[in-house]
């Protein structure tokens, strides 16, 4: 099991969802936290957005991955929106997102968040397994696939 699919419980991750720019879909990833996690969706979208201040959680190849502390928040979360239509993201190539990877942490963060941000980049930077997420047609399907990844082991 990968650090990712630890905190990704199948129901959070949805495709196709229609979603026309940062900002809906920021929305519907609080929402979604607020439904599963009673997080409040305002909280969620707010840190959210303090991250993207600092600069674009996009990728580049069509993936994003926001990110934001939680006061009060016991343990990592995640969630996967593929959208149906890109939306601009302002990532480093320009290129408009349509599959976000979120990821919500405890505001005293620690090296295993970045652990989970190392984690999920080296995922997305396998280009059939990238290619595989933005195109799946089913939720289920797009979960297994996060779940049967392995990420390189680390020689330490």
């Amino acid at each position: 099991m990968n650090r990712l699919s630890a905190i990704l419980p199948s129901g959070q991750v949805l495709v196709d969802v229609d979603a026309s720019s940062k900002k809906r879909v920021f929305e519907h990833a609080g929402l979604l936290f607020e439904n599963q996690h009673a997080i409040a969706r305002a909280t969620v979208t707010d840190n959210l957005f303090a991250r993207e201040r600092l600069g674009s959680t996009g990728l580049g190849h069509g993936v994003a991955i926001p990110h934001g502390r939680i006061k009060g928040l016991k343990n990592p979360l995640a969630a996967v929106i593929r959208l149906s239509q890109p939306i601009p993201f302002d990532a480093p190539d320009d290129e408009p997102v349509n599959l976000l990877i979120f990821l919500l942490v405890p505001e005293a963060a620690t090296q295993r968040h970045l652990e989970i941000l190392s984690e999920i980049a080296e995922l997305l930077s396998d280009r059939d397994l990238r290619e595989r997420l933005k195109t799946e047609t089913e939720a289920k399907t797009v979960h297994d696939l996060i779940e049967r990844w392995q990420p390189l082991k680390s020689v330490a």
